[in-house]
C-alpha cells in the first residue's frame, strides 16, 4: 500500500503533536477517574459501602468491586474497537472519555450502606462496570490513533506520552487522597471522599473540547480507501480478522502485558492497603508513595520510549521484566523495614524503573504486531483480556494470600514474579520485525518476518 501525498502530507508534526496532546489528555482523565476508585478502595470503600465486613474483609470486598470493571474492560473494548476499526478513531475517542466522565461524578453522587442498606453496594458494582466498559475502550484507541500518526522512527517515544498520562492520572487521584488522608477521618468519611470525583467534571470538559479537534489518523483514511475499492474485501468483523490474520501476534500480544499489569496494580493499588493495613503505617505514606513512584514514571516512560526507538521494542521490555522479577523480593524487604522514606524509595524503584521500562516500549510494541484494517481491535483484545484476567483481580489476589499466610509476603513475590515470567515468554516468541520503506509513517513500513523467532 503506498501513501497518498495527502496522506504522507496530513503527518506533519503538527498534526502529531494535537493527536499526542489530545490522547493523553483524555488518557489523564480516563485513568484520573478509574485510579480514583482504586484509592478510594484501600482507604474508605470498606467502611462506606461495606462496614459489616471486619477491616480485612472489607479491603477484599472493595477489591471485588474494584476487579468487576475489569471483567467488563474487554466488552468495551471489543464493542468501541470494532466501532473504531469500521468508523474511525475520533468518534470513540470522543465516547469513552464521556462515558468514564459521567460514571465518575456518578460515584461521587452515591449514597452509602448507612443510607440505602445493600443498594449502596449494588450501585458502586453498576456505576464501577460503567468506568470499565469507557477505560477498555480508551487506551486502546489512544494509542492506535498516536501510533498511526507518529514516524515509526519515533514512535515509541510518541506512544508513550499515553502511558505516561497514567502515571500523570494516578499523582492526581492518589495525590488527591494524599491531601484527604491528613484530615481527621470522620471529615473523610461524612463526604470529603466525594470532592476528588466531582472535580473530575472539569478536566473532563477540557478533554472532551480537546478531542473534538482532532481530525482522524491518515493510515485509517488510507486504509478505507483500498477498503472500499471492489477487489478488496471489506473489514466486516475486525476481531476475527485479527483471530484469521495474526494469531501468534495476538498471543503474544494478550501475553506480554502480564508482567506490567500484575506489577503495576501490586505497586500502586495493592501496596496502599499492604503499607496500611498489614504493616499499620500511615496512610499518608501509603498514598505519598503511590504519588511519588507514579509521578516518576512521568519522566522515565518517554525516557525508555526513546531507548525503545534507538535499540528496539523487545530489549526494552524483556529488560523491564526481567529487572521487576528480580528486584521484586527486595521490594517487600524494603517495605517491611517500616521506614517511611525506605518504603516511599522502594515503590519509587519499582514503578520507575521496571514498570516504566515495560510501559515505554509496550504500546509500540502492540501497534506494530498488527495491521491498520484490525490494529485497534487487536491492541483492545490484548490489552484488556490479560488485564481482567491479571491486573484486575492482583489487588484481591495478593490481599487474600497476605492474608492467608498471617501477613507474610512470599507467596505474593512468587506470583509476581511467575506474571513476569509471562511476558518474558510472550517477548522471546514475537518476531523479528524490520523495516521495509514504501508504507507507513516516514515512508516506513514495520513488516513480520514469518520464519524467523526473536533473538
Amino acid at each position: 500500500m503506498t501513501p497518498s501525498p495527502t496522506s504522507a502530507a496530513a503527518l506533519d508534526s503538527r498534526g502529531t503533536r494535537r493527536v499526542v496532546i489530545a490522547s493523553s489528555i483524555g488518557t489523564v482523565i480516563e485513568w484520573y477517574d478509574f485510579a480514583l476508585y482504586e484509592a478510594a478502595s484501600a482507604l474508605v470503600f470498606g467502611p462506606l459501602f461495606f462496614p459489616e465486613q471486619s477491616a480485612i474483609g472489607g479491603a477484599l470486598a472493595s477489591f471485588a468491586v474494584f476487579a468487576v470493571a475489569f471483567f467488563v474492560r474487554p466488552i468495551g473494548g471489543m464493542i468501541a474497537a470494532h466501532i473504531g476499526d469500521r468508523i474511525g478513531r475520533k468518534p470513540i475517542l470522543i465516547f469513552t472519555v464521556t462515558l468514564m466522565g459521567v460514571a465518575t461524578v456518578a460515584v461521587g453522587l452515591l449514597p452509602t450502606y448507612e443510607a440505602i442498606g445493600m443498594w449502596a453496594p449494588i450501585l458502586l458494582v453498576l456505576t464501577r462496570m460503567l468506568q470499565g466498559i469507557g477505560a477498555g475502550a480508551e487506551f486502546a484507541g489512544a494509542v492506535t490513533a498516536v501510533a498511526e500518526y507518529a514516524p515509526q522512527n519515533k514512535r515509541a517515544f510518541y506512544t508513550s506520552f499515553a502511558q505516561a498520562s497514567v502515571g500523570l492520572a494516578f499523582v492526581l487521584s492518589t495525590g488527591f487522597f494524599a491531601v484527604l488522608a491528613a484530615i481527621p477521618r470522620d471529615a473523610l468519611l461524612n463526604g470529603a471522599w466525594r470532592i476528588p470525583f466531582l472535580a473530575s467534571v472539569v478536566i473532563f470538559g477540557v478533554a472532551i473540547f480537546i478531542r473534538r479537534r482532532v481530525e482522524e489518523t491518515p493510515e485509517f483514511i488510507e486504509a478505507k480507501s483500498e477498503i472500499s475499492k471492489p477487489t478488496t474485501e471489506p473489514t466486516k468483523i475486525p476481531l476475527l480478522q485479527a483471530i484469521k490474520g495474526s494469531p501468534r501476534e495476538l498471543t503474544v500480544g494478550i501475553l506480554c502485558g502480564s508482567g506490567l499489569n500484575v506489577a503495576g496494580y501490586l505497586v500502586n493499588t495493592f501496596s496502599l492497603s499492604y503499607i496500611k493495613t498489614t504493616l499499620e503505617m500511615s496512610a499518608t505514606v501509603a498514598t505519598l508513595g503511590v504519588v511519588a513512584a507514579t509521578g516518576s514514571s512521568i519522566i522515565a516512560v518517554p525516557l525508555f520510549g526513546i531507548l525503545a526507538d534507538r535499540i528496539g521494542r523487545w530489549p526494552v521490555l524483556l529488560g523491564g521484566a526481567i529487572f521487576t522479577a528480580i528486584y521484586m523480593p527486595f521490594y517487600f524487604m524494603l517495605l517491611d523495614t517500616r521506614q517511611s522514606g525506605i518504603v516511599v524509595a522502594a515503590m519509587v524503584i519499582a514503578y520507575g524503573v521496571g514498570q516504566s521500562a515495560m510501559l515505554g516500549s509496550q504500546s509500540a510494541f502492540l501497534s506494530e504486531l498488527f495491521e491498520t484494517r484490525y490494529r485497534f481491535t487487536a491492541i483492545a483484545a490484548s490489552r484488556e483480556i490479560n488485564v481482567m484476567v491479571l491486573g484486575g483481580t492482583t489487588p484481591f489476589i495478593a490481599t487474600a494470600m497476605v492474608g492467608a499466610t498471617n501477613g507474610s509476603p512470599w507467596p505474593v513475590v512468587l506470583f509476581v514474579v511467575a506474571s513476569q515470567f509471562l511476558t518474558i515468554v510472550s517477548v522471546l516468541l514475537a518476531r523479528r520485525t524490520r523495516r521495509i520503506p514504501g508504507t507507513g509513517p516516514s515512508n516506513l513500513q514495520v513488516r513480520k518476518i514469518e520464519s524467523q523467532p526473536l533473538t
